[in-house]
């Protein structure tokens, strides 16, 4: 099989038909390809040299980034504008070079005929097939700007969806990590000044004063190993995650049974398996084929297996209500409406109506949960801080009956 050209990113330098200076950067395969597509556009180049590497490294392209590329080109499309020029206008304004060089590379693929879906496929790290299959129906129907209107809207609820969870995840992780912090800070600097202070005293300590000293002389003695022991664990966790299939599966029972976390993990999992839904049967996919791109966006392999069951038995001909019901995981309120939705021939307003829901249930979950575990964490931090400073000022509260 012959090898492809890995696309890179050229500064070029030439003269318009009007004989105009022009300078700008453009991403191709080799120099002999760039000279030709520049010709095309009327310009004659008088040199072509790749683009130096940023030495701090590229910046990466997230999710977040994809929806906003997504929203930009929909509102190009819908204000008229033809879609190899959307690309050149949202490059232009592409702060992200990462981002900016994908965009080009589009925008060459397109140019040259490539239809946009099979360009998508070509990235996907960036686009996944629910993505990809959207935009093709779109293409297909010719209502390209609209299905791109539709994956936008999809793409924002769900980083925003991701935004709430996260949310409710970085507060409490943050404080935990302080407060570990601070407890090492006086553990390694506080507690053996106190220490040495006692050791002249020459009665005997407080048992909760002794056990701290221990533990402070093992952080002293111990904590570079421990430190470089917790970053092995962290690293090795990861590595197994994105490598191993069975630990991810494991990962994502288990989190689904933690309390508090395990029901919001649930409602996010029902409100992107309502919101994607919705997405794909509005935009025309058949039912068996949007249940099989909803299982792959749900999320959480145990969401994923119940999902692709669904699918089979609505293969079958069973009404999907009824399947979801025997799933025995769906809230009440979801089964309600994807049976009036198929009922009445509605099941993309049902389901978007449900995920309008179930996004809003986890927002205020969100809420609740922080406002609940403020408390409970500074409570936390102050029994751990303050046992230190009491565990250590004992023997002062007893000096009368030392001396």
């Amino acid at each position: 099989m012959a090898t492809v050209a890995q696309p890179q990113v050229y500064i070029y330098k030439g003269k318009s038909r009007e004989g105009k200076a022009i300078k700008g950067e453009i991403t191709g395969g080799n120099p002999t390809l760039i000279k030709a597509q520049l010709r095309k556009q009327g310009i004659n180049t008088t040199s072509i040299k790749k683009k130096p590497k940023n030495i701090f490294g590229e910046k990466a392209i997230k999710p977040a980034h994809i929806a906003i590329f997504t929203r930009q080109m929909a509102t190009m499309m819908k204000a008229g504008v033809p879609l190899v020029q959307s690309f050149e206008i949202v490059a232009d304004g592409e702060e992200n070079p990462t981002l900016k060089t994908l965009i080009n590379l589009l925008h060459n693929d397109v140019s040259s005929g490539t239809s946009f879906g099979a360009s998508l496929r070509k990235h996907p790290k960036y686009f996944d097939d629910l993505f990809c299959s959207l935009v093709d129906t779109g293409e297909q129907s010719g209502a390209l700007d609209t299905m791109l209107d539709r994956v936008a809207t999809y793409k924002e609820k769900t980083e925003q969806l991701k935004a709430k969870i996260k949310k409710a995840l970085t507060y409490p992780i943050a404080v935990v990590v302080v407060a570990v912090v601070v407890t090492c800070i006086l553990l390694i600097k506080v507690v053996p000044v106190f220490n040495a202070t006692y050791q002249g005293f020459g009665a005997q300590l407080p048992a909760f004063t002794l056990f701290l000293i221990g533990i402070s002389d093992f952080v002293i003695n111990w904590w570079f190993r421990a430190l470089l022991g917790v970053a092995a664990a962290i690293y090795a966790f990861k590595q197994a995650h994105a490598r191993s299939e069975a630990v991810r599966r494991f990962m994502d029972r288990f989190m689904l049974k933690v309390p508090i976390i395990g029901s919001l993990l649930k409602e996010a999992v029902v409100a992107r398996f309502a919101r994607t839904l919705a997405t794909t049967f509005a935009a025309g996919v058949p039912l068996i084929e949007a249940l099989e791109s909803v299982a792959g966006a749900a999320g959480n392999s145990v969401y994923t297996d119940i999902i692709l069951r669904v699918r089979d038995d609505v293969s079958t001909g069973i009404a999907m209500h009824t399947a979801l019901r025997s799933a025995e995981v769906f809230p009440a309120m979801l089964l309600q409406l994807a049976s009036i939705g198929e009922e009445a021939g509605a099941l993309d307003e049902m389901m978007s109506k449900a995920a309008d829901h179930y996004e809003e249930s986890v927002d205020n979950a969100v809420d609740n949960l922080t406002a609940l575990l403020e408390p409970m964490i500074m409570a936390v931090l102050g029994v751990v801080v303050g046992g230190l400073l009491i565990g250590m000022y004992m023997p002062i509260f007893n000096l009368g009956q030392v001396v």
